[in-house]
């Protein structure tokens, strides 16, 4: 890598040299377990004092994340969806990630106001409070009060929050290409592809523009429905960096004792709060994508209350059928439609075994079958899911693996309020509307509008496409393109291999020939080209091992 090409990596230096401490020193934790001086395991200590050789790989990496600062936290909560990369397991440490940082002083926030609105809070606001009374990773909430007396809360965004996240995303990108570059596992992971979706996701998080338009359109989605309700926007007191919106007053759904004190019923909750989310995805192809029960809230009037909409996830029609394939497989107990559901909605090897992810599938398979309504564990089945998924090496669409982490965390929301929901028993309804979908007269006009369109345009284009091929075999410009995969490195390793050999083999009859110029009895030109032709052989072997030891097992 050519530093000179890398003025960011240069203008970050001290804060890349940070993050590399950081690996480094959690990377190294597994070693301290075997040695026996107690000074040095001192030295190897998370910023709380916690012995980073005591906690398991997952906490190690989640530890790493949480003291390298906001940027790394919310890129751990990222992969937190992504189980089908990182596996369950760390998939599950890394959603307790908590994203939290001190707030602005009062000064600092009136002047982000004022910058941003292009007035003074006291003439935006009848009242402001300028000292938060929550504050997250990107900014921090106080209440306030509009003119007409409208009690409403602000959303302010950390000063300097958005370049420091912008130069953390900048060393993440280099340090990603360094992984691919040297590390086969990484590679696997996909690791450029991965930073430039964590870059994606963060840049539209330091846009509180975008969070408003997410709340008008929850509010349209659940227009007729009063028992959900989204605090609306003010545009006009909004901005890119300062969002205002509707106070809903109620009691968290993350507070149980409250819940069950002011006489609700959790079982109603839980059911409820599912169904909505379950219609989002179903019915509207829009969902909220972070349904912990902080950002859920039980009003007066028993209407639940949906906060944070910064987090969204979306479902077309092409989504939804796959999904449906792979509902409908799992639920018949098909196994090949179930693997053909999984391969043609993610990204294959190109060493992927259908044959072994069958057998895996048939395993998943039988495992659920026999278990009831009641019994079926929807978290347990996608996580399983997902560990065959990614044994496999095969890869999904970020949106897919987003709406499989939302399902888990709902599930897993709902059981806190009450131990007995059965998510399973609320998505048995949506099998039956699959089908009536798929059957349905609309659907299959639209399927033959569709290949009635893609057929004409066969129609229309292949005469053309065939007399252009025939005149450029009549005038002898007809060529042919192949791409062979990872050919290149196998012809220069065939041909360096050659090279070698031949130099030995020459050189060691010059040696033996006593060619002169001869240097302590030995012939000068042959021990220098046996030597050659030894750095050159083993220059291979370790480009060999490197990419794959000398055996490629993939």
């Amino acid at each position: 890598m050519d530093v000179t090409k890398l003025p960011q990596l240069v203008r970050n230096a001290g804060r890349l040299n940070h993050v590399v401490q950081v690996l480094v020193r959690f990377g190294i934790a597994p070693w301290l377990q075997t040695i026996p001086a107690d000074w040095i395991k001192r030295l190897c200590r998370t910023s709380s004092g916690e012995d980073i050789g005591d906690q398991s790989y997952e906490a190690r990496i989640r530890l790493a994340l949480t003291e390298l600062g906001t940027t790394f936290i919310k890129i751990g909560q990222i992969l937190s969806t992504r189980p089908d990369l990182i596996g369950p397991e760390l998939a599950a440490e890394l959603s307790k990630l908590q994203s939290g940082t001190p707030p602005d002083k009062p000064e600092v926030v009136l002047q982000t106001i004022e910058s941003e609105l292009g007035k003074p809070a006291s003439e935006v606001f009848r009242e402001f409070n300028a000292d938060a009374f929550a504050s997250g990773s990107i900014g921090q909430v106080h209440k306030a009060v509009l003119p007409d007396g409208t009690p409403v809360v602000v959303k302010v965004q950390h000063r300097g929050i958005e370049e420091r996240v912008r130069n953390d995303l900048e060393i993440l990108t280099e340090l990603a290409h360094l992984a691919e570059t040297y590390s086969k596992p990484l590679k696997q992971l996909r690791a450029i592809a991965t930073a430039k979706e964590f870059r994606q996701t963060l840049e539209n998080e330091l846009d509180f523009s975008l969070e408003q338009r997410h709340q008008a359109r929850f509010a349209r989605n659940f227009a007729d429905d009063p028992q959900v309700r989204v605090p609306a926007p003010f545009p006009d007191r909004s901005s890119r960096r300062v969002l205002t919106m509707e106070l809903l007053s109620g009691v968290s759904l993350a507070d149980r004792d409250q819940l069950r004190a002011a006489g609700f019923d959790l079982s109603d909750l839980a059911s409820r709060g599912a169904e909505m989310f379950l219609q989002m995805v179903f019915r509207d192809g829009f969902y909220h994508a972070d349904p912990h029960p902080g950002n859920l809230m039980v009003l007066d009037d028993r209407a639940i209350g949906l906060l944070d909409c910064g987090m969204v996830g979306r479902v077309d029609d092409d989504l939804r059928e796959q999904i449906e394939d792979l509902l409908l497989a799992a639920i018949d107990q098909d196994a090949a439609s179930l693997l053909d559901s999984v391969v043609r909605i993610g990204k294959v090897p190109a060493t992927f075994d259908r044959d072994e992810l069958k057998t895996d599938l048939l395993l998943f398979v039988d495992e659920y079958a026999s278990l009831s309504i009641d019994d079926f564990d929807v978290s347990g089945a996608l996580n399983r899911m997902m560990s065959i998924i990614r044994r496999h090496h095969v890869t999904l669409p970020p949106r897919v693996s987003l709406l499989i982490k939302m399902l888990v965390m709902l599930e897993g929301t709902a059981q806190q309020l009450t131990p007995d929901f059965s998510l399973a028993e609320l998505l048995e309804p949506y099998r039956f509307q699959a089908l009536k979908r798929r059957f349905s007269p609309v659907r299959i006009w639209r399927k033959l509008q569709t290949a009635q369109r893609d057929w004409t345009r066969l129609a229309e284009a292949f005469p053309g496409d065939v007399a252009d091929i025939m005149n450029r075999f009549r005038r002898g410009s007809f060529n042919v393109h192949l791409e062979h995969q990872r050919l290149d490195s196998i012809v220069n390793r065939l041909v360096m291999g050659v090279l070698s050999s031949s130099l030995f083999v020459g050189s060691a009859s010059l040696w033996s020939s006593k060619v002169e110029p001869i240097v302590f009895g030995a012939s000068l030109p042959g021990a220098v080209g046996c030597g050659v032709a030894i750095y050159l052989g083993a220059q291979l072997i370790f480009a060999i091992r490197k990419s794959g030891n000398l055996r490629d097992d993939e």
